[in-house]
């Protein structure tokens, strides 16, 4: 079993080629929360996750063994880690990665000189083929989470919260495979063990209520999810006890709270956060309260741990038109126009005079029921809160206009009276 003295000999690895991340307050979640919220920062950590922290560890404690070649399974982050540690140590590296990974982690493995083999539809699959290659080439397999000397180096992130922020009372923490959530909670917990430790995993890929609740590794069932690098289908043998032990709960968010704590970060505190470093974003904003009150009635600070920031820039585009159609400034219509001229124009003039800006306009002629003298239009707006898109399509409506709302926008439809 990992312990305190581990993580606390872990620190000069992670020192040497990780970064000791910044804290930085949140105002908007404070406000929510009604108590001090930070977030740690860990996608700003060199190769972008907390990963490279029990990559370093596990390179350190391998000495001359780690020259016989190091082999991974990851979905991205733990591939980026060890490539990087591996080549800083001068010793070689081959990643095993789901079929689907992020492209922007498969090139950033690339880049820092690993050999990388796309294939199977989990972290799992992979690890599968991984540990049967590393056997048969007599190479170092450095596992994901299931690794004491990982799982130390993940629990340095836990001695600078508790270093950090004086008046720590909670600890929100993403929780994949277990290492990150369980070495940081051990290293928190023996220090400061009234913090509270809460671990959030995403609805669509949750293993651990399960597991917990046998006392063994259960292994679940899983769909796509935004989360992909907590998408773990079986805790760790390792790991169980330690988030049996030291996590206070675990909780689960959805995709689409992920998709709005994604968001969030950017559009607020200006942070590129992946899926899987915004659940507990995610678990916060669906009303999790885990700071526990003092005898004085007041909170201390809860602390989100923001694990990673490596996203495909082409995810954030839909999750931002999403959460732009729910917050009501992006307005998608569907609507039918006599296929004669002007008609057209007609109908955008309207939406003009309503203060709706044009993005785009599409004409669909195939695909529906439509009269022959008769076209389709797609068209999305700008809009600039509920009750300002609510405005636009009364109006249209109003002016006689056949209009329905697509998508996300559709409740628009329902404060519409459609």
């Amino acid at each position: 079993m990992v312990e305190l003295a581990d993580i606390e000999r872990a620190r000069s690895a992670v020192a040497r080629i990780g970064k000791h991340t910044p804290v930085f307050n949140s105002r908007v979640l404070s406000e929510r929360l009604g108590a001090p919220v930070v977030y740690k920062a860990e996608n700003l950590q060199r190769t972008g996750s907390f990963k490279i922290r029990g990559a370093a560890s596990k390179l350190a404690s391998l000495g001359e063994r780690a020259s016989a070649g190091i082999v991974v399974a990851s979905a991205g982050n733990h591939a980026q880690a060890v490539a990087f540690a591996a080549r800083e140590a001068g010793v070689s590296c081959e990643v095993f990665m789901p079929a689907g990974a992020s492209i922007a982690k498969y090139e950033a493995t690339l880049s820092y000189g690993a050999e990388v083999r796309l294939g199977g539809e989990s972290i799992d699959e992979c690890l599968e083929v991984a540990t049967a290659y590393a056997d048969d080439q007599g190479k170092i397999l450095v596992h994901p989470f299931d690794d004491e000397a990982v799982i130390a180096g993940q629990g340095t992130l836990g001695l600078e919260l508790v270093e950090d922020v004086a008046d720590l009372a909670a600890v929100v923490i993403p929780l994949g495979g277990g290492g990150l959530a369980g070495g940081t909670a051990l290293g928190v917990k023996s220090l400061r063990p009234e913090v509270r430790v809460v671990a959030v995993q995403a609805a669509d890929y949750a293993a651990w209520p399960a597991s917990l609740a046998a006392g063994r590794p259960i292994t679940a069932e899983g769909s796509p999810t935004l989360a992909d690098g907590i998408a773990v289908r079986r805790p760790g043998e390792l790991t169980l006890p330690l988030i049996a032990g030291y996590v206070d709960e675990v909780v689960t968010v959805s995709e689409d709270g992920i998709a709005d704590a994604m968001v969030l970060m950017l559009e607020r505190a200006k942070l590129v956060v992946e899926g899987a470093g915004a659940v507990g974003v995610a678990a916060l904003l669906d009303g999790l309260d885990p700071a526990p009150l003092r005898p004085d009635g007041t909170k201390g600070t809860t602390v989100l741990v923001l694990s990673g920031g490596n996203v495909d820039t082409g995810l954030l585009a839909p999750a931002i038109n999403r959460h732009e159609t729910h917050a009501g400034r992006r307005l998608v219509l569907f609507a039918r126009v006599p296929d004669r001229p002007g008609s057209l124009a007609r109908l955008l003039s309207n939406l003009g005079q309503s203060g709706a800006n044009l993005v785009t306009v599409d004409h669909m002629r195939e695909g529906f029921e439509l009269h022959v003298r008769e076209t389709a239009l797609q068209i999305v707006l700008e809009t600039r809160n509920p009750e300002h898109a609510s405005a636009v399509i009364d109006a249209a409506r109003g002016a006689g206009f056949e209009v329905h709302v697509m998508g996300h926008s559709a409740s628009w439809d329902a404060r519409s009276g459609g």
